[in-house]
């Protein structure tokens, strides 16, 4: 009897059924090492919990995945050699997993949990008790205390309370966790045994990362009126001003700049080009200790020269506006003079020639030459500058920190705060107290906002027509 053997597949399916089928053959190889390299980290963890016993550090998952994935990756390509192409994709992939996919994933979920830094799902010590143990389920509170107060309790019997229990003999260990099932009077019943070595002196309430629905997002448009929308109108206000301010003052020296009539040119594009050079850290902090503070930056100085009051440019809502535009622009100002000398240099000189013969003047030249030719290439500049300012978070955070404060408004969200700043503020300041669940969902606010103004301006400049062509 002969045994035929199906010869492996060189070629890969066709169609859009091969690509899904070899990312997820890839992302299934990826889950089976990982997931068994964290299977063995519990083993391992597991084995040496003892005293004086090794804990296993996190970063061993990432060591025994990728010593699990080689072999695992080798067997496939055997089976599948037309899979051999993915692997130059691997490197990609993964990083566009761990950097791209799974923080969206993570902001998603954490903006319907109550996570933040008292909902950590780490001890709490401010709950801290002193315990002694009586046996492998019980501990006796020391102190003369009460527990259901000590630990906030939401039932008389404080069962369900997840607890943590630091190691006595290394503290740098991560708390042992455990759950109360009861407490008659100072005895605390737990649900799982402890270990016969393990003796607690300290116990902590957990705060547990819970599920809470859509309750960020009603908290968000219930204080509407007071950071939502006045961040929002604002947030707008700024985009398309800066954008427009930017692309005029760029097209204008553009266009200057092109005419070969013009002395000493390649030194003034050198030297406009500068601010675009410099470091807009650096470029930021300039103008806010050196140009703009209030009583001896070099501006109020100079129009104390010519009896002129000093501009409050930091203290001021309306003058931190204008400090941000006109800072904005000197950053800004030079991709787009770049972008304009580019595109006008992909424009024919006989249109110009056959304009003047014809007896058109310079600005007719502009405006019936210059102007519509640049249309095409400008619209996506000017787009994707709207997109990128809508998300201005350095600018506004190095030059006012969203300040000046104003009555009526969140600490969180001042006068110049952008929607990308209050985000920041309300996970990562202390007047957002980590507030890391409500920040994830202002995250997703500000992500529908930006593509829903991204396709609605594609869609008015014609881009998608314009891309089907």
């Amino acid at each position: 009897m002969t045994i035929i053997r199906r010869a492996p597949r060189q070629a890969p399916p066709a169609g859009p059924s091969g690509v899904f089928i070899a990312i997820f053959t890839i992302l299934a190889l990826c889950a089976v090492a990982f997931g068994a390299a964290w299977g063995v980290t519990q083993v391992l963890g597991s084995v040496f919990d003892r005293p004086g016993g090794f804990q296993v550090p996190a970063y061993l998952i990432l060591i025994l995945g990728v010593v699990a994935l080689v072999p695992l990756l080798l067997v496939a390509v055997r089976l599948l050699p037309w899979l051999m192409n993915w692997y130059y994709l691997l490197p990609a992939i993964v990083f566009l997993l761990a950097f791209t996919v799974y923080p969206i994933v993570l902001t998603v979920g954490y903006a319907f949990t109550n996570y933040s830094g008292i909902n950590s799902g780490e001890s709490d010590t401010s709950t801290r008790l002193e315990v002694t143990k009586l046996s492998s389920t019980q501990l006796q509170i020391v102190g003369g205390v009460n527990p259901q107060t000590e630990f906030r309790c939401e039932t008389a019997t404080c069962a369900g309370t997840p607890i943590g229990l630091p190691d006595p003999q290394d503290a740098s260990k991560k708390a042992r966790a455990n759950t109360i099932v009861g407490i008659e009077g100072s005895v605390v019943t737990l649900k799982n045994p402890l270990p016969d070595f393990f003796n607690p002196v300290l116990v902590n309430r957990v705060n547990p990362i819970e599920f809470i629905g859509v309750a960020n997002f009603t908290d968000i448009f219930a204080k509407a009126g007071a950071q939502l929308l006045p961040v929002l109108v604002w947030t707008v206000i700024f985009a398309v001003s800066t954008t427009l301010i930017n692309v005029v003052a760029g097209l204008v020296l553009g266009i200057l700049l092109n005419n070969k009539r013009l002395k000493f040119r390649n030194a003034y594009r050198t030297l406009l080009f500068l601010p675009w050079a410099i470091p807009a850290v650096i470029s930021i902090q300039i103008w806010r200790d050196g140009l703009m503070a209030t009583n001896t930056g070099a501006l109020n100085r100079l129009f104390g020269l010519f009896g002129g009051l000093p501009i409050p440019w930091r203290d001021d809502e309306l003058w931190a506006k204008v400090a941000i535009l006109l800072v904005n622009l000197w950053l800004g100002f030079p991709y787009m003079m770049t972008a304009t000398l580019s595109a006008l240099s992909a424009i024919p000189e006989d249109l110009y020639e056959a304009a003047e013969v014809d007896g058109a003047t310079k600005w007719q030249q502009v405006t019936g030459i210059t102007l519509p030719m640049l249309q095409t290439s400008f619209v996506p500049i000017a787009l994707s500058t709207f997109a990128f300012n809508f998300n201005n978070f350095g600018l506004i955070f190095l030059l006012t920190e969203g300040g000046p404060k104003l009555e009526g408004r969140l600490a969180t969200a001042q006068s110049t705060d952008i929607l990308i700043s209050w985000g920041y503020n309300t996970a990562f300041t202390a007047a957002g107290n980590a507030a890391y669940g409500p920040a994830s969902a202002i995250a997703i606010i500000v992500a529908v906002l930006t593509i829903s103004i991204s396709v609605v301006n594609f869609r008015a400049a014609g881009v998608f027509k314009e891309a089907q062509r």
